[in-house]
């Protein structure tokens, strides 16, 4: 009797393409609270930081304004999907995705883009509102694409590690915050003024690379050079991330 033959691999554009529109169906309940959490949590940290920033340091200015904005990503890329998946692989949602022939990677980036789609307004409204509030140039706005792009990528690669790895769902949730905490302190706190050990710590974390290229947007007179590595290195986290969380993944639908 000859064996059958295994469905041949979805290609990775129609297989993301796929889970981005299931989980957009399922994200579509919480739309609500994600547009407004999302944008609520960085306002508000702008406008309580904007008593206490040093008025005569652009730097800081600049690293508020962009750690505050990548914040947002960050809790969609970070929390919710380590949130998300935590809850899959306890409920046995993975095992469904298991019998599909798509790659992992895919539904990584699909799940934590249906959750992005809606915070898109908060990233706008965080990163205006805050150039405005805080007297910043508008000019290399533009930069807010590549950037919530590349630090989504990077920061959904270790979410989906936290919610595939951790052992039970309430772990996944608290590990989610906490790597969402990490991201807001060594993102908004400019490296200068960080000690020696901190600094060290903020350059293993993706999204200060992100924060870093959109700060840079914000001066008077950005350095393309700047803002192009910032963004090369957080294209390299971003692969790297995803090909691990892929392997984490194949290993948790084994289970």
């Amino acid at each position: 009797m000859t064996a059958a033959a295994l469905a041949p691999a979805t290609p990775f554009g129609a297989a993301l393409d796929a889970v981005y529109r299931v989980q957009l169906a399922r994200a579509k309940v919480a739309r609500i609270p994600l547009l407004f959490v999302a944008a609520f949590q960085s306002v508000g940290i702008l406008v309580l930081l904007r008593g206490v920033v040093d008025a005569s340091s652009d730097v800081t200015k600049e690293s508020v304004v962009a750690g505050s904005t990548v914040l947002v990503v960050a809790f969609v890329a970070l929390n919710l999907l380590a949130q998300r998946l935590g809850a899959l692989r306890s409920g046995g949602g993975l095992d469904y995705y298991a019998t599909l022939p798509i790659p992992g990677a895919a539904v990584v980036l699909g799940t934590a883009a249906s959750f992005a789609t809606f915070a898109v307004p908060g990233t706008v409204v965080t990163a205006v509102g805050g150039a405005l509030l805080y007297g910043l140039p508008l000019t290399y706005l533009w930069l807010l694409v590549p950037v919530c792009i590349l630090a989504g990528a990077s920061l959904a690669g270790v979410g989906a590690l936290i919610g595939l790895l951790a052992p039970r769902p309430e772990l996944a949730t608290v590990l989610g915050q906490l790597g969402m905490s990490v991201a807001l302190f060594l993102g908004i706190i400019p490296a200068h003024r960080l000690p020696l050990l901190l600094r060290v710590c903020r350059a293993l974390v993706p999204s200060t690379y992100a924060v870093d290229a959109l700060a840079e947007g914000f001066a008077p007179s950005p350095s393309a050079a700047t803002v192009a590595l910032d963004l090369a290195v957080c294209a390299a986290v971003a692969l790297v991330s995803l090909a691990v969380a892929s392997l984490a993944w194949r290993r948790a639908v084994r289970r």
